[in-house]
């Protein structure tokens, strides 16, 4: 196994991040409001919209969109053994990063800082 597989697969398994939503019972849904993949992480739902020329990561606190104008994230993208790291910057309610990415089939790791929050792992499967 080539090392940067085994460092990607290590990132993936220790994530302390989230799963896709689903079997757990508490005050919110995890609904996809914008089209996307929905995973939570500490009671924060993260939708990720992946087009071929944008990606758009909506974040919700329970139900409520998250002030993201101070938040950043690191997406990383794996697809047919293609890693690729795209930085999310503030753009209006979400963050957004615009250029050409691989999204079908992928598997999308985000590392999101929000302000007064640690830094939360989530984890997506793209279709």
């Amino acid at each position: 196994m080539k090392p940067i597989h085994l460092l990607t697969a290590l990132a993936f398994g220790l994530s302390n991040g989230a799963f896709a939503a689903g079997g757990h019972d508490h005050a919110h849904e995890h609904t996809a409001l914008h089209g996307g993949v929905v995973a939570e992480a500490k009671d924060i739902d993260f939708e990720l919209v992946a087009k071929p020329d944008s990606l758009r990561l909506h974040v919700r606190d329970h139900g409520k969109p998250v002030d993201v104008a101070k938040a950043s994230a690191k997406l990383t993208l794996l697809a047919g053994g293609v890693k690729q790291e795209v930085a999310l910057k503030p753009a209006g309610d979400k963050l957004e990063a615009m250029g050409q990415f691989k999204v079908t089939g992928a598997k999308a790791v985000a590392l999101v800082n929000l302000p007064g929050k640690p830094a939360l792992t989530v984890r997506f499967v793209l279709r």
